[in-house]
């Protein structure tokens, strides 16, 4: 139980903190987060002061849910290097040439107008994942999922989010246990090196997947089975009420009205 317990807060982002953040309707800051994103899409490459106002009200949301000024801040560093897929922008729009070098056989050339595409690309996936970091940090999962419910999110799709993120770490289980399986079979002279080579171990990959796929059906089964029989209709449900108060009315007025201004900045 230690150690389901355990693998559970991994997986879990929420952070229990007393503030008006985490004291808003899940609706509302699903529906800002969104909208957030959506915004930072349609803006402009090139409106930094557009972008500027983005994170400065990023970081005004990490103070008032006191999770500290740099929260999503380190956190968002991990997904940029996902950002870099977009590096062909810099050799596929037209321009001024920026910068040229040569690549093998291939002379490459950075254009003015591709650059600017790139930083912004970077820039807008930098503060939409860190939008995302403070929505989960901020919000309970099952009232995410509710949530999601609520402004009408196809039913199967967060019935499959919910049960993924429900069973993962008992996904995680059966690997560490395969693992452990593997190990107690491959046992070596102290200095040695266990098992066989690249193709054996390709082999046995290939065995645990094979494995774990079975494993996982057959759960499937057996937590539908008993989940039916207490009474499972498809709809999960939670203890918190979910009532919209005029405090939440007010917030998402203030986000969306705060977003419209940063459209209106960004093509000035």
């Amino acid at each position: 139980m230690k150690w389901v317990l355990m693998h559970f807060d991994a997986f879990d982002r929420y952070h229990e903190k007393e503030s008006f953040l985490h004291r808003l309707d899940p609706r509302v800051k699903t529906l800002v987060t969104v909208i957030f994103i959506v915004s930072n899409a349609l803006l402009p490459d090139g409106a930094w002061l557009a972008f500027i106002c983005a994170w400065l009200s990023l970081l005004a949301c990490n103070l008032i849910s006191k999770l500290g000024l740099g929260y999503t801040l380190k956190r968002s560093i991990v997904a940029l290097p996902f950002a870099f897929i977009a590096v062909t922008v810099l050799f596929s729009i037209p321009g001024e040439p920026f910068f040229s070098f040569r690549f093998l056989m291939w002379d490459l050339i950075i254009t003015d107008a591709g650059f600017l595409r790139f930083v912004s690309i970077l820039i807008r996936s930098w503060l939409s994942v860190q939008m995302a970091i403070l929505l989960v940090a901020t919000t309970r999962f099952p009232d995410l999922i509710h949530a999601l419910e609520h402004l009408r999110v196809p039913a199967i799709l967060t019935t499959i989010i919910a049960f993924l993120y429900r069973y993962l770490f008992v996904l995680t289980d059966e690997v560490f246990r395969l693992l452990r399986a593997r190990e107690a079979r491959s046992a070596a002279a102290t200095g040695s090196r266990s098992g066989g080579g690249v193709l054996w171990r390709a082999k046995i990959a290939g065995n645990m997947a094979g494995q774990l796929f079975l494993r996982s059906y057959e759960r499937s089964d057996r937590i539908y089975n008993a989940m039916v029989a207490r009474g499972y209709s498809g709809h999960l449900y939670t203890l918190n009420a979910h009532e919209m108060k005029s405090k939440d009315y007010y917030a998402t007025a203030f986000a969306v009205a705060i977003i419209f201004i940063m459209q209106i900045i960004g093509r000035f």
